[in-house]
């Protein structure tokens, strides 16, 4: 799929610190990880970078908030807060707002982008709120993601078989992120799981603290 996208120009840097991400750079997803066909929750996901997985980075939103990357033979679009290069034998988020990451910075032209609505836009009904690897951004990485559970394969197809309407919230969807409270989750029958259709892709949820266990792919 092609990624209609315009570059900035590119300002030369010079006397960059010993370590620093190029303008161009290899980096690592910290958890299973999106590829979209743009920059932003309603986009359709095109590929999974599965955790500590690399990419090649080819430039970042002037914030590093969505980050176009290419990951084997697919190119899209992550998002920066998950995605971390290695600084001085550290990782640092690329949205950390370290000055050591240097970035291309690219735009993107929504005008032709095809989401997973068919939309170009669309009602963002709140934010995911941050789990492990999202709060990571403004710090150094410091401990993995929350692990992944297992469901019955009886949840799963469940899920499956009883969509409900979708909801788009602003962020990417991953493994420990949090629900908000206005987000109506449904219960599944006979499980401690409740489920959400997220940003595109259905989601079970711990009913104790309403954080994402599992992603239904």
């Amino acid at each position: 799929m092609m990624i209609t996208k315009a570059l900035l120009g590119i300002s030369v840097v010079a006397g960059l610190i010993a370590g620093a991400a190029s303008a161009e750079t290899q980096a690592m997803a910290w958890t299973d990880l999106n590829v979209r066909d743009g920059p932003g929750p309603m986009h359709s996901i095109v590929d999974v970078i599965p955790m500590n997985g690399t990419v090649m980075v080819q430039g970042c939103l002037a914030d590093a908030s969505w980050c176009q990357v290419t990951h084997g033979d697919t190119t899209g679009w992550a998002a920066g807060n998950y995605l971390t290069t290695a600084i001085d034998n550290a990782p640092v988020a690329l949205a950390s707002g370290d000055k050591r990451v240097v970035l291309t910075t690219v735009t993107y032209d929504n005008g032709q982008a095809v989401t997973a609505g068919g939309l170009a836009s669309g009602a963002i009904a709140g934010a995911l709120i941050a789990g492990p690897a999202g709060a990571v951004v403004g710090a150094i990485v410091g401990t993995a993601v929350g692990a992944s559970v297992e469901p019955d394969p009886t949840v799963v197809t469940y899920v499956r078989s009883n969509p409900v309407d979708p909801i788009y919230l602003d962020g990417e969807v991953v493994v420990g992120a949090g629900i908000p409270d206005t987000v109506m989750l449904a219960p599944v029958p006979d499980s401690t799981y409740e489920y959400a259709y997220l940003n595109g892709v259905p989601v079970l949820v711990d009913t104790k603290d309403r954080r994402v266990v599992y992603i239904v792919r």
